[in-house]
């Protein structure tokens, strides 16, 4: 399975951007997609999630301001981030892992997009 990732940019603060994410091919069984962020010199961060029943979890610090949606057939997965903050600048990477996870079970990543908020 690929994970292939769109969209990040350059965007100063207050601005918006979409990043998207589809695996190719799909994945029937239930799973979870969404993004993780890294920036320099700190941990890999859950940023926001949803399952393909639809479910989403967000971080705290991104509450309110970036909303995730997914398109299921299409097993891809959006994020649109609004009122964009310097501290949101990092590595976003897409994954896609099982609902319920098990031993050796997959866990995919992609290959990462920036996304710059500076004035």
């Amino acid at each position: 399975v690929q994970l292939v990732e769109s969209g990040g940019g350059l965007v100063q603060p207050g601005g918006s951007l979409n990043v998207s994410c589809a695996a190719s091919p799909s994945i029937l069984t239930a799973n979870v997609m969404g993004w993780y962020r890294q920036a320099p010199g700190k941990e890999r961060e859950l940023v926001a999630v949803i399952s393909s029943a639809g479910v989403a979890d967000y971080k705290d610090s991104v509450m309110g301001r970036f909303t995730i949606s997914r398109d299921g057939a299409k097993n891809a997965v959006h994020l649109q981030m609004n009122s964009l903050k310097v501290e949101d600048t990092a590595l976003y990477y897409c994954n896609l892992r099982p609902a319920v996870a098990w031993p050796g079970s997959y866990n995919y990543w992609g290959q990462g997009t920036q996304v710059t908020v500076s004035p």
